[in-house]
């Protein structure tokens, strides 16, 4: 039987990422020092360890995500749950937003219009925002493919973090996304294969934030 420990409140998280890495290290994984805090935090927030080796990063994309959330930044989800789950105290002290658009009742009028995904279409709306943008798309592919077609259309977003989960046209919207991506000059953070979803979503953003601010906030 596994050993329950009393460990104070405040020191949970610290235990949680101390244990994340010795089992990299048990493992032999070495992540890459600028992207350790993402990659630790996705773990964290997962417990999978997957994710070590199929989340990726185009070059020096940390690096320019930090200098667009310190220069002020808009946040667009394709979810509430991934909106829900960033931190907005964090974010506000580098006086950026965040927003998802998926309730928004012109998009959902649009959407059954069209015949396409609110969150298709949440993504177009999202460029009326007057502000350099980062999205992060957690649960629809549809939104990949959406921005796909907008950066085609010249609509380029600042930085795009592309973690969908499921089953369909999960990995083809993924692979699409890092080829249009690379083709247009965006920065990029991916998971390669059927795993991700809101929470990853939120926690990379979550990472890049406090790495923004100076504060790992993993030990």
């Amino acid at each position: 039987m596994t050993i329950v420990k009393h460990i104070l409140p405040m020191d949970i998280e610290k235990e949680s990422f101390r244990i994340i890495g010795e089992e990299l290290s048990k493992r032999n994984i070495v992540l890459p020092a600028d992207r350790a805090d993402v990659v630790m935090r996705v773990i964290h927030t997962t417990a999978d360890f997957d994710y070590a080796s199929s989340l990726a990063f185009s070059d020096g994309c940390i690096e320019k995500a930090c200098t667009l959330l310190k220069d002020g930044v808009h946040i667009i989800t394709d979810t509430n749950m991934a909106l829900s789950g960033i931190n907005k105290k964090s974010l506000s002290r580098l006086c950026c937003e965040a927003h998802c658009f998926m309730a928004d009742e012109v998009v959902a009028q649009e959407a059954k219009k069209r015949a396409v995904t609110r969150a298709y279409v949440s993504m177009e709306k999202a460029f009326e925002i007057e502000a350099p943008l980062i999205f992060a798309v957690g649960n629809a592919p549809t939104a990949l493919l959406s921005l796909c077609e907008l950066m085609q259309k010249g609509f380029l977003p600042k930085f795009v973090i592309g973690v969908p989960v499921g089953f369909v046209n999960v990995e083809a919207s993924k692979e699409l996304l890092e080829k249009t991506c690379a083709e247009h000059g965006v920065p990029f953070i991916i998971n390669r294969g059927l795993k991700g979803g809101s929470t990853v979503a939120a926690a990379i953003c979550n990472a890049l934030i406090y790495k923004s601010l100076g504060s790992r906030k993993i030990p």
